[in-house]
């Protein structure tokens, strides 16, 4: 995830899946669900039948994930490999991007089994689908503790706070293959989910396009604790959204559908 759109390209992605989560939480509250995955609707025998029973949620992984792989590939500049071979020394290159490649092949992976279990299965599985996500996340999180080591000040705070949102939400994935049907590990997924694609999109702008002009500095201590305080921001401001959706939903299914 290197420069402006390799941040904001995947904060995006992970922000929208987060809005999509707490919608299916507020609908499983406010219906009083047992489980947060509807099962498949009837098949009708008409011409889009089977287009209508299509997950769109793993098509747009997968599609994320290509172009998110593209736009990777286009940055590089130069023979995209990964080991050089000269005078016999064996030396690895590119580490960031292959660790960028590595953590779009998990958003793809997952997209697929989405995919599969939504489609290709007689019944939709749940439990196959959060263990990819906990695959996923335990692939993700070393990835970003090993994306640390030539970071430095706004940017190395930066992902800090980024891998604690990634500890917690490896956390409630796990949690949830244990408990599937438990209201506050849904609630938790979605907000987490929100504040990790948020704060990417945060850290697209305060590395690479700084919306007052003024690049932030990596000596100055004052910027250091003001990204802490963003950040505490960024999930006070998201606690609000999750409330308003729950209220906006709870107006849509209870007066209007």
């Amino acid at each position: 995830m290197g420069g402006f759109e390799g941040h904001l390209y995947p904060g995006l992605s992970l922000f929208l899946y987060g809005l999509y989560h707490a919608r299916l939480v507020s609908r499983a509250l406010i219906r009083n669900y047992p489980v947060q995955y509807l099962p498949h609707r009837p098949c009708s025998k008409g011409r889009w039948a089977r287009l209508q029973q299509i997950y769109y949620v793993g098509l747009a992984k997968i599609l994320s994930s290509f172009i998110l792989v593209a736009q990777e590939l286009h940055n590089i500049q130069g023979q995209f490999v990964l080991i050089s071979k000269i005078y016999h020394q064996r030396n690895f290159l590119y580490h960031k991007q292959w660790q960028h490649l590595t953590l779009y092949t998990t958003f793809f992976l997952s997209g697929c089994v989405d995919v599969v279990s939504q489609n290709l299965l007689p019944q939709r599985s749940p439990a196959l689908e959060q263990g990819a996500q906990a695959l996923g996340m335990f692939l993700i999180l070393p990835l970003m503790v090993s994306h640390l080591q030539d970071s430095e000040g706004v940017e190395l705070q930066c992902h800090v706070l980024l891998i604690q949102a990634l500890f917690l939400l490896l956390l409630v994935v796990i949690a949830e293959l244990w408990a599937p049907n438990v209201r506050q590990l849904w609630v938790m997924k979605a907000f987490l989910y929100m504040i990790i694609g948020s704060w990417l999109i945060q850290i697209a702008f305060m590395l690479y396009k700084p919306i007052s002009g003024h690049k932030w500095m990596d000596d100055d201590k004052n910027d250091i604790l003001f990204i802490t305080i963003f950040f505490c921001w960024h999930v006070a401001s998201l606690a609000i959204l999750m409330i308003w959706i729950y209220g906006v939903s709870f107006l849509w299914y209870c007066y209007i559908c």
